[in-house]
């Protein structure tokens, strides 16, 4: 693409343009402005798993929680071994008052990726936490 020719809207260059904004939204603490970018992505490419994935992690910055459940519930369902997506619905979970569906999602995440943060967030160690997992 030559410095005269710009992108049409809805050209894969204008996609990836839109993503890597909508990510600098995220970081910058837009989340509703990057959830406005990632909807003309995903329309245009509604397979498009990473571009779902950023948008449902701008829906729970924004506090749009049911939204959120539903993208981290659809990557789920193409990637069923995404622990980041575990981790972020159970949060998602956590965050709407559903404490037994968030426990099995950050146990799932814990046993898909064993970092720390998921780890203690499955607490595996605490008698409290039940066994119904």
């Amino acid at each position: 693409m030559s410095e005269t020719t710009r992108p049409t809207p809805s050209s894969p260059e204008t996609h990836v343009i839109d993503y890597r904004a909508a990510e600098h939204l995220l970081a910058a603490r837009d989340p509703r402005g990057a959830v406005k970018l990632l909807d003309s992505v995903i329309a245009a490419h509604p397979e498009n798993t990473a571009a779902r994935l950023l948008r449902a992690r701008a829906f729970f910055a924004a506090a749009q929680l049911r939204p959120a459940e539903l993208e981290f519930e659809l990557v789920l369902e193409r990637e069923p071994d995404n622990a980041f997506a575990h981790f972020a619905l159970a949060r998602t979970f956590q965050r709407s008052g559903r404490p037994e569906q968030a426990r099995k999602h950050f146990r799932l995440a814990a046993a898909l990726d064993p970092q720390p943060e998921y780890l203690a967030a499955a607490r595996f160690e605490d008698p409290a936490a039940g066994d119904s997992a």
